[in-house]
């Protein structure tokens, strides 16, 4: 837990630089006199279709990556692995087809669909760019979680990508980049550039080999990563789909759709906020917990269940009475667009359920990566099943507020089935008493904080109200030990501090 535990604090950080970053660049978008809504909602569009045409066209390797690379390295020299060539030859096969099969349907699939949305059939091709960048970066930052790199990745994905896009829209902010066309085109390249970057630097730490030369590793493996990789390929197929169609089924119902889309992606992206700890946790924890179900050490897997849920549900309960302390203040000191406003109920539904789904653990971790992976598969299939005829129809009558309830509803169900799978199959459940205390507590301070800060305006009052929140929940659960990955990081740094 050690190991994990560092990383995963190296690696929020990272994040919450990320997100700084991101929210910078949210900001250029959103300001009075930045772009449109209709232009951030595109590329945050981009981003999304990116992820269902990785989660098709990558076939499963990731999975394939995190599930059997411990035997790899157990069995061949790191020159003679083949693991690696595999998986970017088939992720790349797999994004050559779809993307011709994206143009041959583009007429059909995009043309209509979008007509609300004219944006995206204009800058199309363009997409295909971004998509191809993301699809081998997703590939390339499995394997180097595995080699324990998960701060590299976590940095190039947090930060190299977020400050390529602050560097573009300083540039567009003075006038350097005159065109939106010239914008999306350089905007494209940007997962490109970061893969590129992580290549040289495996490559000059010896950990970039493709061999193309089928190992013994793969021949007697085979026949059970066939179906392993079609089934969590399928399942995280659909999971992609489901998590990422709230806004683009707002472009396509909605009239002017890409700009309510764009007040949605605003709503997502604060929530973001709140899941910091929960990717760097998921980058720190795949690698055990792959290693701990192959030497059956279930006692660790239930140390790690456990303890990525109390540590998810503290942070992400905590960001989220953070962000609705301060949300209608934060729009009106920053100066965002008016029509911005109407992101915050949006936040409110997609908040609670980040809250249901960090609070439950890594669950979906931990049965990927065991010999019950089938079952992710087929609780994949019932959330898209469930999840896409809601969104659309609740859309349709609810507006943009309508894919934030039905992520609420399905999500938390999805979590529901995959708790009781855990807690049946292996008597392993994320909960105690503490978890109801970390609620107790955070719902007494954000009503202490309400009353004492509501309708007071202002940076000033931001940071006073956000720093009394914080400094009451941080000594709460410092005091009653809420988790114990939390006492040896504030004793660490009281001891830094001394010194």
């Amino acid at each position: 837990m050690n190991t994990i535990r560092k990383q995963s604090i190296i690696s929020s950080i990272i994040v919450y630089i990320g997100f700084a970053l991101g929210f910078l660049n949210t900001y250029l978008f959103t300001r009075q006199g930045g772009l449109t809504a209709a232009q951030y909602g595109l590329t945050n569009t981009f981003v999304a279709i990116a992820s269902i045409i990785f989660s098709i066209a990558g076939l499963g390797m990731p999975a394939y990556i995190g599930k059997f690379f411990p035997y790899y390295k157990a069995h061949l020299d790191v020159k003679k692995n083949d693991q690696l060539a595999w998986a970017l030859l088939v992720s790349c096969t797999g994004f050559a087809i779809v993307a011709i099969l994206g143009v041959l349907l583009k007429p059909i699939l995009i043309d209509r669909v979008f007509a609300n949305s004219p944006e995206l059939p204009q800058y199309y091709y363009w997409m295909l760019v971004f998509s191809l960048g993301y699809t081998i970066y997703m590939v390339l930052e499995m394997y180097s979680w595995q080699h324990q790199k998960a701060i590299l990745t976590n940095f190039l994905k947090e930060i190299s990508v977020r400050l390529f896009v602050t560097i573009l829209l300083i540039a567009a902010s003075f006038g350097w980049i005159k065109q939106f066309d010239a914008f999306i085109g350089i905007y494209s390249f940007s997962y490109i550039t970061t893969a590129i970057i992580l290549i040289v630097y495996l490559l000059r730490k010896n950990k970039f080999y493709l061999t193309f030369t089928i190992s013994r590793v793969t021949r007697r493996l085979f026949k059970k990563m066939l179906p392993f990789v079609s089934f969590i390929w399928g399942s995280g197929m659909v999971l992609n789909i489901a998590s990422v169609f709230d806004g683009i089924i707002i472009a396509a119902v909605l009239p002017n759709g890409m700009a309510s889309a764009g007040i949605y992606y605003l709503a997502q992206t604060i929530s973001s906020l709140m899941q910091a700890p929960q990717r760097a946790i998921i980058s720190a924890s795949v690698g055990p917990i792959a290693q701990a179900w192959k030497e059956k050490d279930y006692g660790r897997l239930n140390r790690i269940y456990q303890r990525s849920s109390i540590n998810q549900l503290l942070f992400s309960i905590a960001m989220f009475c953070l962000i609705w302390l301060n949300f209608d203040d934060g729009i009106h000191t920053f100066q965002l667009q008016e029509k911005y406003t109407a992101a915050k109920w949006i936040f409110f539904y997609i908040g609670l359920a980040k809250i249901v789904d960090m609070g439950t653990g890594l669950n979906a971790q931990i049965i990927a990566t065991s010999n019950f992976w089938r079952f992710e598969f087929l609780t994949g299939i019932f959330l898209l099943l469930f999840t896409l005829p809601m969104n659309y129809e609740i859309t349709r009558h609810l507006g943009n507020i309508g894919p934030a309830i039905s992520n609420l509803i399905t999500f938390t169900i999805y979590n529901a089935i995959r708790y009781t799978f855990l807690l049946r199959k292996f008597k392993m459940q994320p909960f105690n008493a503490k978890t109801a205390v970390i609620i107790l507590i955070a719902a007494m301070l954000f009503g202490l904080c309400y009353l004492l800060f509501n309708n007071k305006q202002g940076f000033i009052w931001i940071v006073l109200r956000s720093s009394v929140f914080t400094g009451l929940f941080i000594a709460s659960v410092l005091v009653l030990k809420i988790s114990p990955d939390i006492i040896p990081v504030w004793q660490t740094l009281k001891k830094k501090i001394k010194a």
